[in-house]
């Protein structure tokens, strides 16, 4: 046996996860729900200006980046991107959108748009002091 790092996930690796959850959850009479997701907010030339990405997958949909240009930020963008998501996974046999977020990012952010804090795993450096928030979709 060998184990080594690779880069980036490839197709074999990737049905090799897919397959393994799955098989797994249904084992365990749980419905994967799987789903991947990307939404992209740009400008009229064509310029990136937000992208959030996460997975929804058992009864959540998790967020896992939250990306705002410079430029954008305070002008209401992530919100908009975070109700994408919201709107896009309601009714959908999904129970909670879920995510992580350090001191120094955005709790106070995910705070106005009804996320509540879960759990917070306290840092010696309070900027790196991480929050686990949710929110319950309707």
């Amino acid at each position: 046996m060998q184990i080594r790092r690779v880069e980036e996930e490839n197709e074999k690796i990737g049905e090799f996860i897919g397959d393994g959850f799955a098989n797994y959850a249904r084992q365990n009479g749980v419905d994967l729900n799987f789903d991947d997701y990307c939404f992209v907010a740009e400008g009229e030339d064509g310029k990136i200006l937000g992208v959030i990405t996460g997975r929804a997958y058992y009864n959540e949909v998790h967020i896992g980046d939250l990306i705002i240009a410079e430029g954008s930020r305070r002008s209401g963008l992530g919100s908009k991107l975070v109700h994408a998501v919201e709107e896009a996974f309601s009714g959908k046999g999904y129970e909670k959108i879920t995510l992580t977020t350090f001191g120094f990012q955005a709790p106070e952010f995910y705070k106005k748009l009804g996320f509540q804090v879960e759990f917070i795993r306290e840092d010696k450096d309070p900027k790196l002091t991480k929050y686990f928030l949710a929110k319950a979709l309707a």
